[in-house]
Parts: structure tokens; sequence; C-alpha cells
């Protein structure tokens, strides 16, 4: 029998980027044919795996797919100070741990389904549009993060894209000159999980330094995905005097030595916005400690006659989410945009019931301080809670550290400790 920590192991050397599936998928086929279950795949590569007569009370759930900041990435495992990581890449701990708990069940002939989820990191794709039938009662999601913490909850989301085409040719009556302006390598962070952290906004900073010296906006560039808050961001921009720079670190403003009779600008309505739009934490739940309404100015990209800005709002609330929805969109049109949204994805309400405080009960034989908490981010157990809204589901994981970046790490101690508790939680199914 295999243990978590050599399946692992094993399926981290089969490619895994999010797009990616047929060599899981070929893995999962031969994995169920060896220990005896049926192996269902969706069109949405969705993997269901179940005993054929199956009377499977709990369904374990995770995606499959990782994040790979790099083309075709297969994550090389090192072993250091108890913790596993990769050699110059992603682990993609998140979430091969959570599958890996599930193939140990699987190989114990455990009576469960086991749905393997496609596409999470890139938009919940496979969650959004599953296409098996899941019967069990309960489900227990192996998708969080941080031992000792039992999710019973989390924040719904929406995508905001806005366009604005406003750009003219003016005379440059008034000798502006021309800057490059960048904002660089700020800390970063995730736009849900860490929005209440006062993480800096590049691009907000960059607006102030525009707005607070007058200038005017040539071109600009900045963010890195639309769940990340801005770490770096570049502008062209024009001013009267060299501008002064704004009380913040890793600005850099270089002069273009080029002197224009024409200068080719956007509408000041854009630099306008960013200024003044409220971004970050907009409210606070004091006794769960959590994020109840938020939203992030998350890129912006200059093309040739457009300016685009994308947007990420969460909330605990769907109603809360629809009206910060309406609210931004509005805005964003008084400032000359046009709007469009996507991506929506339900809030899963926190619901405390006889499956989560069995899992709390179970857990805090191994953990005294473990605890039910909700979190700002949006987890795939929102969508299944939609769709089947018998089931009762709790999310619990082991410790993993900086997911979704090169520093990302996982504690094996946690590791291990988990499986106990899984397997705990499932017996008592």
């Amino acid at each position: 029998m295999n243990s978590v920590i050599e399946i692992f192991k094993e399926i981290t050397s089969i490619a895994r980027c999010s797009g990616t599936h047929e060599p899981f998928i070929k893995f999962i086929k031969n994995y169920c044919n060896k220990y005896g279950y049926e192996c269902l795949i969706d069109d949405y590569n969705n993997i269901l795996c179940k005993k054929k007569e199956s009377k499977a009370k709990i369904c374990l759930q995770n995606h499959y797919d990782i994040v790979c900041l790099k083309d075709n990435c297969i994550p090389q495992i090192i072993e250091e100070d108890g913790f596993f990581k990769a050699k110059d890449s992603t682990l993609g701990a998140d979430n091969g741990i959570g599958c890996s708990y599930m193939l140990w069940l699987m190989s114990l002939d455990y009576d469960c389904e086991f749905l393997f989820t496609s596409d999470e990191e890139i938009g919940l794709i496979g969650a959004n549009n599953l296409e098996h039938k899941l019967k069990a009662e309960y489900m227990l999601n192996i998708d969080s993060e941080q031992e000792g913490e039992i999710c019973i909850g989390c924040a719904g989301g929406v995508d905001i894209f806005a366009k604005n085409r406003s750009k003219k040719i003016v005379e440059n009556k008034e000798d502006y000159e021309l800057y490059e302006v960048s904002i660089s390598n700020l800390p970063g962070g995730h736009s849900g999980v860490e929005i209440h952290k006062n993480i800096p906004n590049a691009i907000k900073l960059i607006a102030a330094l525009i707005k607070e010296n007058g200038g005017l906006l040539l071109d600009i560039n900045g963010g890195e995905r639309i769940n990340s808050i801005p770490a770096n961001v570049k502008a062209i921009a024009a001013f009267k005097t060299y501008p002064q720079e704004i009380s913040y670190k890793n600005v850099c403003i270089s002069k273009i030595n080029t002197k224009s009779e024409h200068l080719n600008i956007w509408s000041s309505d854009i630099t306008d916005f960013i200024y003044t739009f409220a971004n970050g934490v907009r409210a606070y739940d004091v006794d769960l400690q959590v994020v109840l309404n938020s939203i992030n100015l998350a890129k912006i990209s200059t093309n040739i006659d457009e300016i685009t800005i994308e947007l990420s709002a969460r909330s605990m609330a769907n109603e809360e989410l629809e009206k910060i929805k309406k609210e931004t969109r509005v805005l964003l049109e008084h400032f000359g945009f046009e709007v469009e949204t996507s991506g929506k994805y339900q809030a899963w309400k926190p619901d405390v019931n006889d499956f989560t405080n069995n899992v709390l009960n179970i857990y805090k034989k191994y953990d005294k301080d473990a605890s039910l908490e909700a979190i700002h981010a949006g987890l795939e157990c929102a969508i299944f809670k939609n769709m089947f809204p018998h089931m009762k589901i709790a999310s619990i994981g082991p410790t993993i550290n900086s997911p979704h970046s090169n520093a990302e790490r996982v504690e094996i101690a946690s590791v291990n400790k988990l499986a106990k508790i899984v397997k705990e939680i499932v017996d008592s199914i």
C-alpha cells in the first residue's frame, strides 16, 4: 500500500498544468482498473471514480490541475527542513496533495464518490460545468491550505472588465515633457485572502503620482493576474515639470529625451477613476474575523485604441456581490468606460451542521485548537452547494505556504497528520 506522500510524489511527475488533462486522465483510468473502480469522464474533463454498485454516503473532491508559471512544467520535488518544495517552479501541492488523499483511500477500497475536477486554477471551469451527478449526502473537499482550519463558507466573486476609447491628439502648447514612470516588485498577494493586509496596489499608486503632479497619460500597463494585487506597473506620462515621487519605494522616473509638438493622450477620466476608486475591503465581520465585501483593481493594459481595466469583486453574500457589481458598473460608465462582467461564482454561506460538527470533533482529537472558519476567496464547494443543495460540505487541508508561486511548499508532518484525520472522518460516515 502506498502512502499519501508516495502517491503525491508519483502524480507530481504527471503533467497537470491547467488546460492539460490527458496524462492525468490516463493515470486515473489505469488506477481505477487496478483497484476496481469505475472511471467516468465528462465533457469538461472532470473525473468521477466510484464502485460499480456504490452506496457512497460521502464524496471526496479536489481539483487536479496546478498553477504553472512556466509552460509544460513538471515540478521536481525537493525535501528541505520538513517541507516539500520544487526546484525553480510551483510545487503543485495545491492540489496534488488533496488528490493524493483520495487515491490513497481508493487503494484501501473505500466506497466513496471520488471527484477530481479540472481547470480550477483558471476559473473553476470543471466545477462550474460538472456533468456528473453526485448522490452522496456529504462532501469533504481537501483544498484548504492551513492545518487546523475547517472551512464551512467562502466568498462569491465576479470579474469586471472595462474598456475606454477616449484617446485624442492635442497640441503641446504648454511644453509638456515625456517621462517613463514605473513601480515594480511590490509584495503583491491574493486579492481575496490577503485583501485586508493593506498591501499596496501598484496601479493605484501610479495613478496618484500622475494625478498629483498634473500629468497626462499616454500609455499604461500593469498587474499580473485578475485574482492578485498588482505588484508592477509602467506608464508613459507627460508633465510640465519633473514629477514629485509619491512616498513609496520602488518608484522609477526616467525622462524621455523627445520633444513633441503634439501629444496622443487618454482622457483624464481614466486617471481620475483609478485615483478615486475605493480599492480593497468594503465590509468586515469582526466576530468571524473575515472580510465580507471587497474589490480589487487588478490589471490595466493599453493597445492602439483602447485601455482595458480588470477588477475582481468578492462577497460572502450573493446579494451584496450583486450590489458591488452594479455600483462598480455605474461608476465606470460615469467615467466613460464600456463594461462587461463574467466569471461569477456563488458565495457559500457559512453553515454549521451535524457533518461540520463531526469533522470538528474528530479534528480536535489531533489539534485542540481546530476551528470552523470562513474565507474571503472562491472555492469549488460553493458551486457544489448550489448544484447539490442537499449536500453538507466541509473543506480541510494540510499547511501549504505560498501557493501559486515558486516559493510554494507543503509541511510533511501536516500531510501525515491530516491523513489520519481524513481517514477517521470517512470511517465515521
